[in-house]
């Protein structure tokens, strides 16, 4: 169990500061809107954060099922909703700059995903 936290967040980590790259750049240099830009860099870390938990974090997910694909993908769509919404509120109601709400929400996001991913790559055949 240690191991697959450390192994999580070191997986997590990488993909976070991939994500925060991408944000950084469809919003500054691409011209996206943030929460367009907050969800399109979100997509693209999951599906990444996704093949290196099956291959990596819960060695134990190599032969997955389809339900067990169909749950982590719901629960990285839950996330999705989760961030989108603590974006929204950090930066269009309390006034944070869409960088630092970024790291707040993901932190948010986190704790989600290490309890709904573990449960969807290891628990479901």
């Amino acid at each position: 169990m240690v191991s697959e936290i450390i192994r999580f967040l070191i997986v997590g980590g990488g993909c976070f500061c991939f994500e925060m790259a991408m944000l950084y750049g469809f919003a500054e240099w691409a011209g996206m809107h943030y929460l367009l830009a907050s969800a399109v860099a979100f997509i693209i870390a999951v599906i990444v954060n996704y093949v290196l938990c099956r291959c990596w974090v819960f060695r134990g997910a190599k032969n997955q099922s389809k339900k067990s694909f169909a749950i982590f993908v719901g629960s990285s769509v839950a996330g999705l909703g989760i961030n989108q919404i603590c974006m929204y509120a950090m930066v269009d109601i309390v006034g944070m700059w869409y960088m630092f709400a970024k790291v707040v929400s993901a932190a948010v996001v986190m704790v989600w995903n290490f309890i709904a991913k573990k449960y969807a790559l290891t628990r479901i055949k």
